[in-house]
C-alpha cells in the first residue's frame, strides 16, 4: 500500500505533462459538466436554466481549477492573482468589445451586415452569462491547463500552436460548424488569447476579451456565436460570400475577424518577447544550461506575479 501511495505521489507531482493536463481537465470539466445538467433539471424556465448553469459552470471551474493547482500542482494560483487584475480584465473587456465592433463596422461598411429589429433588455441575461462560462471554462482549459503545462516542457511556440489547434477543433462539435470555421478559431480566438497569456502571465486579459467578444456578437449585434444563434439587443442580420460574413457560423468566420484578430495578437506577441516573456523548451533550455549552445536563449521563463 505504502509503495502504491508513494507511486500515486509521483503521477500527481506532474511528471508528464500530458499526464497533469488530463489530471487537471478532468478535475474542471466533469463537475462543469455535471452542475449544468443538474440546474437544467430543475424546473425553471429555461432562460433562468441556462443563465444560472452558465454562470454556475463559471464558479464551479474557477473553484476546481483552484483545487487542482492547490492540491495536486502544490503551488500558489499566480494565474489568478489580485494585483493588477481589475485593470488585466477590464483590459480585455475593452479589447473584446472594440475588436467584434471594428468587425461589425467593417460588414456594415460593405453591405454585409443589417439591423432588422431591436430586442429589449431582458434578451442580455442569456448572452451575458453564457458568455461569462465560455470566458471562464474554455480560458481555463485552454490556456490555464493545456497551453501553460504544454509551454513548460515544449517552449512557447509549440505550446502556442498545440492549443490554438486544439481550440479549433473543439469547436467542430458545435453547430453550424465547418471545417473552415474551426480553422479560422485557430488563427483568430486560438492564438490571440494564447498571446494575451503570455503578455500577461495571468488569465484575465484572456477571460476579459473571451467573454466581451461573446456578448458583443450574441447579446449587442445579435449574431450567432460559434453557429449558436444569440438574440440580443440588436437582431442583426448578414448577407454576402461566407468567406466576408462567416456564413451560418458568423461573424468568428470572416475573414474581417481573423485579420483583426490575428493583427492585434501579432502585436501582443511582440510586447511579449520585448518583455521576455517567451519560454524555451526544454531541450534548447538544457542546452542553454549546459553551455551547449553558443545562442543566448531568445527569452527568460515568464516571471511569476501575485
Amino acid at each position: 500500500m505504502e509503495v502504491r501511495y508513494a507511486a500515486f505521489r509521483q503521477v500527481t507531482r506532474m511528471r508528464s505533462p500530458f499526464i497533469r493536463i488530463i489530471i487537471g481537465f478532468i478535475a474542471v470539466v466533469l463537475p462543469v459538466v455535471a452542475v449544468q445538467w443538474l440546474v437544467r433539471q430543475l424546473p425553471l424556465p429555461r432562460p433562468a436554466a441556462v443563465a444560472s448553469a452558465s454562470l454556475l459552470a463559471a464558479a464551479v471551474a474557477y473553484l476546481m481549477y483552484r483545487a487542482y493547482v492547490r492540491l495536486v500542482e502544490k503551488r500558489e494560483l499566480f494565474e489568478f492573482g489580485r494585483a493588477g487584475a481589475l485593470i488585466e480584465l477590464a483590459a480585455g473587456l475593452v479589447l473584446g468589445t472594440a475588436l467584434f465592433a471594428s468587425a461589425i463596422g467593417i460588414l456594415v461598411l460593405v453591405g454585409s451586415y443589417r439591423v432588422a429589429g431591436a430586442g429589449t433588455l431582458s434578451d442580455l441575461a442569456v448572452p451575458l452569462a453564457a458568455a461569462i462560462a465560455a470566458g471562464v471554462v474554455e480560458e481555463i482549459v485552454f490556456r490555464g491547463l493545456i497551453f501553460r503545462i504544454t509551454e513548460r516542457s515544449l517552449g512557447t511556440f509549440w505550446a502556442l500552436a498545440i492549443s490554438a489547434v486544439l481550440f479549433g477543433l473543439i469547436h467542430l462539435v458545435g453547430p453550424r460548424t465547418t471545417v473552415y470555421a474551426a480553422i479560422a478559431i485557430i488563427f483568430e480566438a486560438g492564438i490571440l488569447l494564447a498571446a494575451a497569456f503570455i503578455l500577461t502571465r495571468r488569465l484575465w486579459l484572456c477571460i476579459g476579451t473571451h467573454i466581451a467578444w461573446n456578448f458583443t456578437q450574441g447579446g449587442i449585434f445579435g449574431v450567432s456565436v460559434s453557429g449558436t444563434p444569440s438574440r440580443g439587443l440588436l437582431r442583426g442580420t448578414l448577407s454576402g460570400p461566407d468567406f466576408l460574413t462567416g456564413g451560418a457560423f458568423g461573424v468568428e468566420a470572416s475573414i474581417v475577424a481573423i485579420v483583426l484578430c490575428v493583427s492585434i495578437a501579432a502585436v501582443l506577441l511582440i510586447l511579449a518577447r520585448r518583455k521576455h516573456r517567451f519560454v524555451l523548451p526544454f531541450w534548447r533550455a538544457q542546452a542553454e544550461r549546459s553551455g551547449d549552445s553558443p545562442r543566448a536563449p531568445i527569452a527568460a521563463p515568464p516571471a511569476r506575479s501575485t
